[in-house]
């Protein structure tokens, strides 16, 4: 824990550890050098079955052989779209990106045609890469209807099928130079406003956040971690498997969500480590329910992506009996800005999302005068790291109003800083209810709502009223009991 005693809501950088200037491809040379018989990635396919098995030095070799190949039909700084679930071939996609200098977008399996459509054109991809479907989506449909007219696209991959993703093009084969501070990836963030935005990430953005998340963490080379994260996400992507890769350790690649599949994993494969929203914590508790499994492997749990019910951070560490953190990001910050200790307290395990990582700048800012405001005030959070992102891909009114002048991100979100530096999240700046000139904010009304033990989960919002100017309207999930 960083012993601080702040005088207002500003944290200066901690620099206990470094900024390390390496691209994600050298990281993985490091590593399978160190370490080339380590088992790296296990593919656990949407039934549990666990299938292909890599050691480092393996997912190396995969991973060199298909940057290669992209380099016979890409050119260092084209941008290619990975539109797949949790498969292996989205991890070999992400390492030799990063080798041939190709910028990767990601792109939800969800998303149907429409949406496909605007990522590929407004990131200015040349290729999507894609798997037949997902979940009932008809992938390989929608991504013909997707692409019709983009003239820009010049391949349709499947990624189930080797020879089409490793084919070789017309072009000599060689790998570039890359730096750390080149682009690797655009993530789209829907946000609350408007068409998603398209934020440019670093190589050191991604290396060195995963390295502090997993650090803090508490990850080691025999961590067995279960990725059930997206990849399409900074957090599937970036925090587990760049942070599994720094630890050497064994990273077991969830296809699919489900909670029963995961807790049988969990015993069967002696799972250590786990990330997952709030939403799959809560499945997997009610799964366990259901089904009991071996739990005694667990380590350390840790949740972020929203708001983390006091209630169920105690259900989570009675069940798992294993350290607990939440942890604070955005797709903007490479994604984490803040996390617990492994030896916080309860009470800040339930009520902050922890201090700022190693690097990291934070302060909270009135929204409308961007001033340092006093501490234990709500204003909005912003950072100043290495982490931050380039830019939205080519927006730059959007890019602006994000970054300031200084070079602060603004998040969006509301909070108040204590003098240990420890945050509390009160809401979302465009969230925040007015009701009678009084200032609400939604979390901390859900949270006293999931006090009550017939609510699962619930989601508060403002509505317009002729009296308040804004009532509070609450959704509500009752327990299945």
């Amino acid at each position: 824990v960083y012993d601080v005693q702040l005088t207002e809501s500003l944290f200066t950088a901690e620099v206990d550890d470094s900024v390390r200037e390496i691209t994600i491809g050298d990281l993985l040379r490091e590593v399978a050098a160190e370490h080339p018989s380590a088992p790296a990635l296990v593919e656990v396919k949407p039934e549990g079955d666990t299938r292909r098995r890599w050691t480092y030095r393996e997912l190396l070799s995969d991973s060199e052989k298909l940057a290669l190949a992209l380099s016979t039909r890409f050119h260092p700084g084209e941008r290619i779209t990975v539109w797949a679930p949790n498969v292996p071939e989205w991890l070999l996609m992400e390492y030799a990106c990063a080798f041939a200098g190709i910028i990767l977008v990601t792109a939800n399996p969800a998303y149907q045609s429409r949406e496909l459509r605007y990522v590929l054109k407004q990131s200015d991809s040349v290729a999507l890469f894609r798997v037949e479907s997902y979940r009932g989506n008809p992938m390989a449909q929608i991504a013909i209807q997707a692409t019709q007219g983009l003239d820009a696209i010049r391949e349709i991959v499947d990624l189930e099928d080797q020879k089409a993703v490793y084919r070789a093009g017309e072009q000599a084969s060689m790998l570039p130079e890359v730096a750390p501070g080149d682009a690797v990836m655009i993530q789209y963030t829907s946000g609350t406003t408007g068409f998603p935005k398209g934020a440019v990430l670093t190589h050191r953005g991604l290396v060195n956040n995963a390295r502090f998340y997993a650090g803090r963490a508490q990850t080691h080379q025999n961590t067995v971690w279960a990725n059930i994260m997206p990849m399409f996400h900074t957090s599937g992507c970036g925090m587990v498997s760049l942070g599994c890769l720094q630890a050497a350790c064994t990273m077991l690649l969830v296809t699919l969500f489900d909670p029963l599949v995961v807790t049988r994993l969990i015993e069967q494969e002696k799972v250590s480590t786990l990330l997952g929203v709030p939403t799959m914590l809560v499945a997997l508790l009610e799964s366990l329910e259901q089904q009991p499994y071996d739990m005694s492997s667990m380590e350390m749990v840790s949740s972020g992506g929203a708001t983390v019910a006091p209630e169920l951070v105690r259900n989570i560490k009675k069940v798992f009996d294993c350290t607990f953190g939440t942890l604070y990001g955005q797709t903007e910050t490479s994604p984490v800005i803040t996390q617990h200790h492994h030896d916080d307290s309860l009470e800040d395990i339930c009520n902050t999302i922890g201090q700022p990582l190693p690097q990291t700048h934070v302060s909270i800012r009135s929204v409308d005068e961007n001033q340092v405001v006093s501490l234990d005030t709500v204003g909005e959070i912003c950072v100043r790291a290495y982490c931050n992102m380039i830019e939205y891909h080519a927006n730059p009114s959007a890019t602006a109003e994000t970054i300031d002048g200084e070079g602060w991100l603004h998040t969006g979100d509301l909070g108040t800083m204590d003098s240990r530096g420890y945050i509390r999240i009160t809401g979302r700046v465009k969230e925040m209810i007015i009701r009678g000139g009084e200032n609400l904010f939604p979390a901390e009304i859900e949270n006293v709502l999931l006090e009550h033990p017939l609510i699962t989960e619930v989601a508060v919002v403002g509505i317009p009223d002729d009296k308040w100017g804004e009532v509070v309207a609450c959704f509500i999930r009752a327990d299945a009991t």
